[in-house]
């Protein structure tokens, strides 16, 4: 048990809980994990021992105060699944017409969690903080929706259901998320030509760069014509030539 107020919720929390979350953090557990359990004022999905695990399906911004206040005091592991591949199921209202099951051509991949870091980038500098990045299967829920909106296309998320865990990856320092940088890609670079190399769109390449510059793994390295130049700043890199 960590220290500080534990407080056993009885699973009130779990009231509104969605699939995907549920799933994840029965997937998650081991036997003597407690659940639902509140820690120094927070709601925790899991206390493993002095180990607080965080299961975030969403966007990382509510999270910022929660976890920037139980890092000074507590190790903290946050997981946030990626779907590596996804399935979307399409409902229709009534009987109009039967449910429509295909499988998106879009693959995700590790590199998609700078898409979330760009709102907690400071925590990958405590000690007390570890990323899980888990690489999913996963069927989406889909309905229609009178209203288009420019986001929703007309179609709006109902739900999310695990499949299946293909594959984890733990970060625990930036250097550790430097890794995620293509081998060929030079240094410096620009924003365009790490999106290039990542084969990801350029908005998903400026969030991976303000979060590495943000934890101090990427700095400014002068311009190439108008466009910014970014070099990576190795810890590992630097620490080993001084005891060498």
């Amino acid at each position: 048990m960590p220290n500080g107020e534990t407080t056993p919720t009885n699973g009130i929390n779990t009231y509104n809980e969605k699939s995907l979350h549920a799933a994840l953090k029965q997937w998650y557990a081991l036997p003597d994990d407690q659940v639902e359990i509140k820690v120094d004022g927070f709601i925790i999905d899991l206390v493993r021992g002095d180990l607080l695990v965080e299961i975030q399906t969403g966007s990382f911004s509510p999270l910022k105060r929660k976890l920037a206040r139980l890092v000074e005091t507590h190790p903290v592991r946050l997981v946030y699944p990626v779907p590596l591949e996804k399935w979307i199921l399409t409902r229709f209202p009534g009987e109009m017409q039967p449910p429509r099951r295909r499988k998106s051509p879009k693959r995700g991949c590790a590199e998609h969690v700078f898409s979330q870091l760009i709102y907690i980038p400071q925590l990958m500098l405590s000690p007390n903080f570890t990323l899980e990045v888990l690489l999913t299967r996963e069927e989406e829920v889909r309905r229609p929706v009178l209203k288009k909106h420019a986001r929703s296309k007309g179609w709006a998320t109902e739900e999310r259901h695990l499949l299946a865990v293909i594959d984890r990856v733990t970060f625990q320092t930036p250097d550790d998320l430097l890794d995620l940088l293509p081998k060929g890609l030079a240094d410096p670079f620009t924003v365009r030509e790490l999106a290039k190399a990542m084969h990801q769109p350029e908005r998903l390449a400026q969030k991976a760069v303000y979060s590495l510059r943000a934890m101090g793994a990427v700095i400014a390295a002068g311009k190439k014509g108008r466009a910014g130049l970014y070099s990576r700043c190795l810890r590992r890199a630097s620490s080993s030539a001084g005891t060498s």
